[in-house]
């Protein structure tokens, strides 16, 4: 049993190594960036639709009003970061199905990628809304003795973005795993069900916690969100 992608090599010279996590990121990534394509690439304005353009604007159409909710005003402006985030991981989570497969949301390497594009992706946002001068001083507030502290929590979050993901996708790689091993038949189906929407919630969950940090910035409070 393996604990991460990343203990899975499958070509090495040196220290060069190509593990799961780098095959099933690439795969992933390929995959979404293809089914985009082909996606978009007839998208039409009449009553006839296809059935993948209606599932598109479905998701669309719901990540919008969930951004909207957390509180960011002109949320098209955070689609396709928030968006991409969330589908990046959903369709990591939900390929557990394949065999063979090992999800690359199960390797810290790759949960703290997507938190550090959190992390920068924060003050960009908030320098682009907010100008770098006030966004700036909204780590001095509500006095500049808070400095030190804001600072430590954005990178907290930050931190505990990657952990939470992490841990949660190997604690269910784990379970079905020594479910597998006592009871081959019935558990894992059951457990590989539960692991499916465990991840969708995951992603979810991951997705805004990243627009709710970027709320945080919109109105100058980088402290807050944790």
């Amino acid at each position: 049993m393996h604990l991460s992608p990343d203990q899975i090599i499958y070509w090495q010279w040196g220290v060069v190594k190509l593990n799961a996590t780098i095959v099933f990121t690439w795969g992933l990534m390929l995959l979404l960036t293809l089914g985009s394509i082909l996606i978009t690439r007839r998208l039409s304005t009449n009553l006839h639709r296809s059935r993948w353009q209606n599932l598109l604007e479905i998701i669309v159409t719901t990540s919008v009003k969930q951004i909207e909710e957390v509180g960011l005003r002109n949320a098209a402006k955070y689609l396709g970061f928030l968006g991409t985030l969330f589908l990046l991981i959903a369709t990591a989570n939900l390929c557990t199905i394949i065999p063979g497969y090992e999800p690359p949301t199960g390797s810290l390497s790759t949960t703290t990628a997507l938190a550090l594009c959190v992390f920068v992706a924060v003050p960009l946002f908030g320098i682009k809304d907010q100008g770098l001068r006030a966004y700036l001083k909204s780590y001095l507030e509500p006095t500049w003795v808070m400095l030190p502290f804001n600072i430590i929590s954005e990178v907290s979050r930050t931190l505990a973005l990657a952990v939470r993901l992490f841990g949660n996708m190997m604690s269910g790689a784990m379970i079905l795993a020594i479910l597998l091993t006592i009871t081959p038949f019935l558990f894992p189906i059951v457990m590989t069900l539960l692991g499916l929407l465990t991840g969708m919630v995951q992603a979810y969950i991951f997705s805004i916690l990243a627009a709710v940090y970027l709320a945080a910035a919109m109105r100058g409070d980088p402290g807050s969100g944790n």
